[in-house]
């Protein structure tokens, strides 16, 4: 690939990323960095069907989520570097063993990489599953190339954006973002076999005393979509962090996983997802060990 000065998302940091050197936000080079492509069974159902996603997750990440549990990739940035045709070849073999989709986990520093190894169709979606800070103008160089947007919206205000993830602009770029999304894929679609073949499917994690950002998350998409044109899933799996401190050091209540679920419901939400707070568990996570690279 050629070396180029990085604006890929919304931090716009001008790093100079060649092939195998980078920095900035993210610290990561031109070339695709890989933890783990393997079948994964633990998305949305609609998402991992029967047979499993074929999930890859990308090493690096543009927030810093004080709350991340992937924290082995994304701030520590375990992987290996593959090539474009490498990464073609991971793809392939996924959809070789039955995966119902390609899901490319935090990818969006790798952008142009992508592209170029969906330069031809999969035979499968391609899901695109990110934090949601993104830029427009990267999405759309997307178009036609990913069927599924899986984006999070974690926050409405700036104050926990800034606390939690470095990024007080948070909820007006995330939001643009997923209404770019919407554009390129418009209302969910599905198969035979109830799998998701295109759409936008919005997720947001229920984190500890922070309930009046969930509903205010949860207003923005019933005021911004109409009923059933996108998914919603909403997420009760926040597990504590090591060095998490003041609310962050429990886990969600019963109650606030209760009211959150009510509060969807009486907006009319009805269309996907809801976690009760027995889902905070480690098992959502799986192993980053360059399985499948």
């Amino acid at each position: 690939m050629t070396a180029f000065s990085c604006a890929l998302c919304p931090r716009r940091c001008g790093a100079v990323r060649t092939d195998m050197a980078g920095g900035g936000f993210c610290a990561m080079p031109a070339l695709p960095v890989v933890a783990r492509a393997a079948l994964h069974f633990w998305e949305e159902p609609c998402i991992s069907g029967q047979r499993g996603s074929g999930t890859v997750f990308f090493s690096g990440c543009n927030l810093r989520c004080v709350f991340c549990q992937n924290g082995k990739i994304s701030r520590e940035n375990f992987g290996k570097a593959v090539t474009v045709p490498r990464l073609r070849e991971i793809f392939q073999r996924l959809v070789d063993q039955g995966a119902h989709n390609i899901n490319l986990v935090t990818p969006t520093h790798f952008t142009p990489a992508i592209r170029e190894a969906l330069s031809e169709p999969l035979g499968v979606p391609v899901v695109w599953n990110s934090g949601g800070y993104e830029l427009p103008e990267t999405l759309r160089t997307l178009e036609g190339r990913v069927q599924i947007y899986l984006p999070d919206l974690k926050y409405a205000g700036s104050a926990l954006a800034g606390a939690y993830s470095g990024a007080p602009d948070y909820f007006e770029t995330a939001t643009a973002a997923i209404r770019e999304m919407f554009r390129q894929v418009g209302r969910c679609a599905f198969d035979g076999e109830g799998v998701l073949q295109r759409g936008v499917v919005i997720r947001h994690l229920l984190l500890p005393g922070a309930l009046e950002n969930t509903k205010a998350v949860l207003d923005w998409i019933a005021g911004t979509f109409p009923p059933g044109a996108v998914l919603v899933s909403l997420m009760s799996q926040y597990t504590p962090q090591p060095g998490a401190a003041g609310l962050l050091r429990r886990k969600v209540t019963g109650a606030e996983s209760r009211a959150a679920r009510a509060y969807m419901e009486n907006l009319g939400l009805t269309a996907g997802y809801y976690q009760d707070s027995s889902s905070a568990r480690e098992e959502y996570t799986p192993p980053f060990d360059l399985t499948g690279v």
